[in-house]
């Protein structure tokens, strides 16, 4: 192993954790055990070592080890989307829809997390549905009890929706009760980011002329970032997410008094379905 590997004198935690990080950068993923050779310390040190850096944004714990926090790109397609950590969708959708009442207006951002609230939605009277979505839109379109409207815009192909400044302006022109927001990077560092500068103001636009706003987000994209930021987690009255996010990143997400709920079923989960776990300091809205 090379020197930096081994150090020959025992480090203070930061030192050895910035030594964590760099090793990071030049592994992306480490397990548990290559750390512990490499730090030369033990299992229960680098665990908390990992806790620590997950706490700051800066690392992402996984099964057996940790990954780096990491900068997105570019993000998947609708097609990419619709294949991935349904499970996750299913449950973070069904523990959302805890906060719906009939006659709603709700706004559900592109994404096919959002899209699962559909089946919700339509137990439900009175309501009425903004999104930039197609697909969204489509599924709700033989249902002449939803009131929905279409914000129009730019279309983005790869994603069925639209993005950019005219989604944005017909958002402006509307209050909404709800407004349900995705996103395919998160963490507590940098908030909710994209690296599609159009989404950002769509997103932005729906969460100022919303009452409440809901990020609904798998605990996969956790400890990734994007180069344009939406908002901080903490201008979301709730996070909900799936069981898969580490119990670091909630005591984080909760001494920054984000109001996180789990979902007990998806990614990790042991149970199923509507239940979930919640933390934070607000109070928890009427549902």
């Amino acid at each position: 192993m090379s020197s930096e590997e081994t150090p020959e004198t025992p480090l203070i935690p930061d030192q050895r954790r910035e030594l964590l990080i760099r090793l990071l950068r030049g592994h992306e993923v480490l397990s548990v055990h290559q750390l512990t050779e490499m730090l030369g310390v033990s299992h229960m040190t680098v665990r908390r070592d990992i806790a620590a850096l997950e706490r700051q944004g800066r690392a992402v714990s996984v099964p057996g080890g940790v990954r780096i926090a990491g900068q997105l790109h570019h993000e998947p397609s609708f097609v990419d989307k619709s294949t991935m950590d349904q499970p996750a969708k299913l449950a973070i959708a069904a523990l959302a829809a805890g906060l719906l009442q009939d006659d709603t207006t709700v706004y559900l951002d592109a994404g096919t997390t959002c899209q699962a609230l559909v089946p919700h939605l339509v137990r439900h009277q009175g309501m009425t549905v903004v999104t930039n979505d197609f697909t969204t839109a489509n599924a709700l379109m033989g249902n002449p009890d939803v009131e929905v409207i279409h914000t129009g815009g730019r279309i983005e192909h790869a994603n069925r929706s639209t993005v950019g400044r005219l989604a944005a302006q017909t958002l402006g022109h509307l209050a909404l009760d709800i407004a349900y927001i995705s996103t395919s990077s998160w963490d507590l560092q940098h908030g909710v980011t994209t690296p599609s500068p159009a989404k950002v103001e769509v997103k932005q636009a729906a969460m100022g002329s919303a009452s409440r706003s809901v990020l609904l987000t798998g605990s996969a994209k956790y400890g990734t970032f994007g180069m344009y930021r939406v908002a901080g987690l903490d201008r979301f009255d709730s996070v909900v997410t799936d069981s898969g996010l580490s119990r670091a990143a909630r005591d984080a997400l909760r001494r920054q008094g984000v109001e996180t709920r789990v979902a007990s079923g998806g990614t990790g989960a042991e149970g199923g379905g509507e239940g979930g776990e919640e933390s934070g300091t607000r109070p928890t809205p009427a549902g």
